[in-house]
């Protein structure tokens, strides 16, 4: 199974909880797993909600009178909540990864040692069990591969513990770098310190969602208002296997009017090595007059990157054009002949069950007429006449 995250809303950790309930962990399994945290003061509300006609699940975390939300806690204090809790290694270490970055982007931002860092909103008890509480969740789940769209930040203005600075704010943005997202789509806060490192943490692929069947759709209804639904969406399901996986294939194209042609023939080689089906070159008239040469290389998207070193470093090329192929190929196979002049091995197409095509390897035609001191065509007739087939010499 896989999991996709769609964040068109953002994410925090109480939606991330409530769209996980919402695609089938049961709630009282996870307040089970995180009464053994041994954390008191809390009690956790699971209900159903709807935003703009959607229909969900929405998770609360209670704090008992007495509580601190902005309880402050360092990160040694929040690994040792976890260790010595009851919950099974795994949910234990994904937990402390999570509280790690954590604790690294606050130490990044505000320029001290990450010993040194105090946990304000992501120290508190709430914050701890939307965490610790994702972790369980996957856990559950066993996805095998968790892919997530971009994610929208919000904008506007958020209040953090020094001060208010414009959304993302700056924890966010530093769990976030590297991580594809997008603002605008809603007038505040939409996702959180919290809910930017679940995904940097457990994430695999930041990726649109192309070629997916969806299973199950789960929604973890927010506690904000807004034109657009404040929802975190999961889609439970898989990616579609393409029906011919080996016609995933990429033409690149290059352009050279200002290299020894001579070369072209060993760069032809090096893409031959590297993988490629195909690699051909086209005489073309350049700018100015210039003579100049398109190489072409055909190759399987699986070696398209050593195809595409190959011609960034090798030829005087800037860049190259690139672009996807449907390749049909026949089945094939190489069958040895044996002639009046010595073994010749011949290349067969096989469509059907049945040889369609065949045609002699010129290398061993042309030892053969030099070993046997004839024209090369006189070998290329006599394996016509073996075989029947016209070899158009």
């Amino acid at each position: 199974m896989i999991l996709y995250y769609d964040c068109f809303s953002g994410i925090s950790g109480d939606m991330n909880l409530a769209a996980m309930i919402d695609s089938g962990v049961p709630g009282s399994y996870l307040i089970n797993e995180l009464k053994k945290l041994k954390l008191t003061g809390y009690t956790i509300e699971i209900t159903s909600d709807q935003r703009k006609g959607i229909s969900g699940t929405k998770v609360k975390v209670n704090l008992d009178k007495g509580q601190s939300k902005n309880h402050h806690r360092h990160l040694s204090d929040i690994i040792k909540i976890i260790k010595t809790g009851d919950l099974n290694d795994s949910v234990k270490n994904m937990s402390i990864e999570m509280f790690q970055k954590l604790a690294e982007a606050e130490a990044k931002v505000h320029g001290k040692n990450i010993d040194e860092i105090h946990f304000h909103e992501v120290g508190a008890i709430d914050s701890i069990i939307d965490i610790v509480g994702a972790a369980l969740c996957f856990d559950y789940l066993k996805p095998d591969n968790i892919f997530c769209s971009p994610v929208e930040l919000g904008s506007g203005l958020v209040r953090c513990e020094h001060g208010t600075f414009p959304v993302p704010a700056p924890a966010t943005a530093e769990i976030l770098k590297n991580i594809p997202v997008k603002t605008g789509n809603q007038p505040f806060e939409a996702t959180t310190p919290s809910g930017a490192v679940i995904l940097a943490c457990n994430v695999d692929e930041f990726t649109n969602l192309d070629n997916f069947s969806i299973k199950k759709t789960g929604y973890g209804i927010g506690h904000k208002k807004s034109e657009i639904p404040n929802v975190l969406r999961i889609f439970s399901g898989g990616f579609n296997e393409p029906t011919e996986s080996k016609n995933l294939h990429t033409m690149f194209e290059c352009n050279i009017d200002d290299m020894n042609p001579e070369l072209l023939e060993y760069i032809m080689d090096k893409l031959f090595d590297a993988g490629a089906d195909d690699v051909f070159i086209t005489p073309i008239i350049m700018k100015k007059s210039r003579n100049g040469s398109k190489m072409c290389a055909l190759c399987h998207n699986s070696v398209k990157e050593k195809v595409a070193g190959i011609l960034i470093k090798e030829t005087s090329t800037f860049g190259f054009r690139s672009y996807p192929v449907n390749k049909t190929e026949l089945e094939r196979d190489v069958v040895e002949l044996e002639t009046k002049y010595g073994k010749v091995k011949i290349k067969r197409a096989i469509h059907n069950d049945e040889v369609i095509k065949q045609k002699p390897e010129y290398e061993d035609c042309a030892k053969l007429a030099m070993e046997n001191n004839i024209p090369i065509k006189e070998v290329y007739r006599e394996i016509e006449k073996m075989l029947n087939f016209k070899t158009n010499e």
